[in-house]
């Protein structure tokens, strides 16, 4: 009878390995907020903001470093860290109050305009396109070292969280653990591709290509699998449960950090096609 009414109380299983596997959080009866208690809400909120901040100055940085070997002028360095920091800033700024007003959830009808992928494809193109089709980016990114664009993958093991949500309750399995996993599986092949090419090991390229494909598929699947586990058009499963990744504040996620690590994926495509042409010339 204790079991049934802490269970009712959170909204969760109870046993003594959820609790372990929990590090620590503890789902007290709480007045709900977007699915969640407001204990967890204030977790994921507490877990998400620092990550708004912290992924926009590493891809700065990242491309700063470039800037610097580029050999730019003041002048014009300056002029990239305020544009990179205008955008990022305003990208942040209007979604963080779209993701709170629910303009990110799936679409009900299969005709409306699906936000949330307008802003993951679109985000990830922008930052390509500024950084390999305009002149000053480009030059930036031919100088920024291969290893430090493969770097940039590694916090995706950020999505770890999508497997305490999974724990708690708040995401069904069917997301959590193939983008959970799939993060971390991304966020070490980054982290192997960049050694890798820092050393300049014979199988540095093959490495990065493979971690490129473990990041895109990751968020290939996670796509699928958060609009058929959400209330939308194509809800399927975890109907009882649905999905909260389209929600504040885990919606930061689709609508601001997947496209910003998309977009480094695409630019580290375009320097491996680069280099392998180049490499194509000198031989022929």
């Amino acid at each position: 009878m204790a079991r049934d009414s802490k269970r009712n109380r959170c909204g969760t299983k109870t046993d003594s390995a959820q609790r372990f596997l929990t590090f620590g959080i503890i789902c007290w009866h709480a007045p709900q907020q977007n699915g969640v208690t407001k204990t967890m809400f204030g977790f994921y909120e507490f877990y998400v903001h620092p990550f708004g901040i912290g992924i926009p100055l590493l891809a700065v940085a990242i491309a700063s470093m470039g800037a610097f070997r580029a050999s730019l002028t003041a002048n014009q360095i300056a002029v990239f860290v305020t544009a990179s920091a205008v955008v990022l800033g305003a990208w942040f700024a209007v979604a963080l109050p779209f993701s709170r007003s629910g303009v990110f959830n799936v679409p009900a009808e299969i005709g409306d305009p699906p936000y949330v992928l307008m802003f993951l494809f679109g985000g990830a193109t922008l930052i390509w396109g500024l950084a390999w089709l305009t002149p000053l980016g480009r030059r930036i990114t031919e100088a920024t070292p291969l290893s430090a664009i493969a770097a940039f993958q590694i916090p995706r093991i950020m999505g770890g969280l999508f497997l305490i949500g999974w724990i708690v309750g708040d995401i069904p399995a069917l997301f959590a653990l193939p983008a959970g996993l799939g993060d971390i599986l991304a966020g070490i092949a980054g982290w192997q591709a960049s050694r890798a090419l820092a050393k300049g090991e014979p199988n540095a390229r093959s490495l990065l290509a493979r971690a490129i494909f473990i990041g895109i598929a990751d968020f290939f699947f996670a796509v699928l699998f958060g609009i058929i586990t959400s209330p939308g058009f194509a809800h399927l499963y975890a109907l009882d449960a649905p999905n909260i990744i389209n929600a504040y504040p885990l919606a930061m996620f689709p609508a601001f950090f997947v496209p910003i690590f998309l977009g480094f994926h695409f630019i580290a495509i375009s320097r491996l096609r680069q280099e392998s042409a180049t490499e194509s010339k000198a031989h022929a």
